[in-house]
């Protein structure tokens, strides 16, 4: 009886099975792989988190495209359901749920409590361009735990409204309205809080929030408490210059890309999404925008940055611009969107601050230039500037990505508010 031999049919699939791992291998290598400066802080693993973010927004595109909803609601849902799978294992602290003039918050407080002694406090706001987020999950749930624990203080996070469901200047409003409430001597006897020390604080466009309500209440002054400190981490702060030298040096850095920061502020400010390109080549502010004429010197980054930041960049300023940019998006100078666009007296009255940028980001300019503007209107400021940070890198000092700037960075900033707040 014959004998019948399969070894060269599977010998043959063994081979195909190779070729196609290998051509998968190297298909996700090139998707995932981008040349990255050898001083960010773990650029592997930063590639992994950029290819995935770029994965989520691709898809979210795609399927905006054929009618299967808003791709910003996408994005929140793939944010949210990412989130809620980081476990929240801290002790010590109890939160709770509530409204602060009808704005949700929740409130974290420590467990043991000093009989007869009045707390700090911090209100929080988060990033995710004014549109993106889950304050109440994930990493920026164990954020607001751990300062609250190693502060000692009543942490609130304001879950604001946020865009494509309400536009600029809900978002403002929200947060202020909550701070303001806060601030209330009924609110603060209520959790037991000194009224003279009360810090907010903000990353990216929490930091916007952050700042432009720490403008306004400086401005106000008719609280029974006020602001005492404000930090701000790696914040967005103005929308005239998408040429700065850290935009034009990190044009290809994730998590944050240029056109995706003008992406989100069209969407922030209820703008036409197809005038992206515009902004991107600063038509809206050219040379013969005479609209933007009376900001320009607040964010001349050849006069406000360091010498070492500029590098061998230059502005970009068109001769010719696109009039009507700024007349059908006047909030683009608005100081409460646009808070690096303060009068210097307003500037005089914010609280002091601590301002953290990071080398590989399009928006370290923002930060830097703020400072040196509020150092030059006399107030006090902390610069701590992180050669290997990137944007968002605070969100990422938890499980399962613990980058170590990410971890420097919140170790940091808390340890700056123990001491000043």
């Amino acid at each position: 009886m014959a004998k019948t031999h399969h070894a060269p049919r599977s010998h043959f699939s063994m081979k195909l099975f190779c070729g196609f791992t290998l051509l998968l291998t190297i298909a996700v290598a090139y998707y995932v792989y981008i040349p990255l400066p050898s001083t960010i802080s773990e650029p592997w693993k930063l590639m992994l988190v950029g290819a995935t973010f770029r994965s989520v927004t691709q898809v979210a595109d795609i399927m905006q495209s054929i009618g299967l909803g808003h791709h910003i609601r996408i994005i929140n849902y793939a944010v949210t359901n990412f989130e809620s799978l980081i476990p929240v294992d801290f002790e010590g602290i109890q939160s709770h749920d509530t409204e602060f003039n009808r704005v949700p918050v929740r409130v974290y407080e420590p467990t043991e409590v000093k009989q007869d002694t009045l707390r700090t406090a911090v209100v929080f706001f988060h990033g995710g361009g004014w549109s993106i987020g889950a304050p109440k999950l994930g990493s920026y749930d164990l954020l607001c735990r751990k300062m609250a624990a190693e502060l000692s203080a009543v942490v609130v996070t304001v879950d604001y409204r946020m865009a494509p469901d309400v536009r600029f200047p809900v978002q403002y409003e929200d947060c202020l309205q909550a701070v303001l409430h806060f601030l209330s001597p009924a609110v603060l006897t209520h959790y037991s809080v000194d009224p003279w020390r009360v810090a907010v604080c903000g990353d990216s466009a929490g930091g916007n929030l952050a700042a432009a309500v720490a403008q306004q209440i400086g401005k106000d002054n008719s609280t029974a408490g006020n602001v005492k400190l404000q930090v701000l981490m790696y914040p967005v702060l103005q929308a005239m210059d998408f040429n700065t030298a850290s935009y034009q040096q990190n044009l290809n850095i994730p998590i944050l890309y240029p056109h995706l920061m003008a992406h989100y502020w069209l969407e922030y400010l209820g703008a036409d999404p197809n005038l992206i390109h515009s902004l991107l080549l600063n038509n809206h502010t050219a040379q013969d925008q005479i609209h933007a004429d009376p900001h320009r010197t607040k964010l001349d980054w050849m006069t406000l940055l360091p010498k070492h930041m500029q590098k061998n960049y230059k502005p970009v300023l068109p001769v010719v611009g696109s009039p009507s940019i700024l007349q059908e998006v006047p909030a683009l100078l608005d100081v409460r969107a646009a808070p690096l666009l303060a009068e210097e007296a307003v500037l005089r009255t914010a609280p002091p601050a601590y301002i953290m940028t990071c080398e590989h980001d399009v928006l370290r300019d923002d930060g830097t230039m703020y400072g040196r503007r509020l150092q030059q209107a006399g107030v006090s400021v902390t610069l701590q500037h992180y050669e290997d940070g990137f944007h968002g890198c605070v969100s990422f000092a938890f499980w399962p990505l613990h980058f170590s700037v990410g971890m420097r960075a919140v170790g940091d900033y808390i340890a700056w508010l123990q001491e000043h707040l």
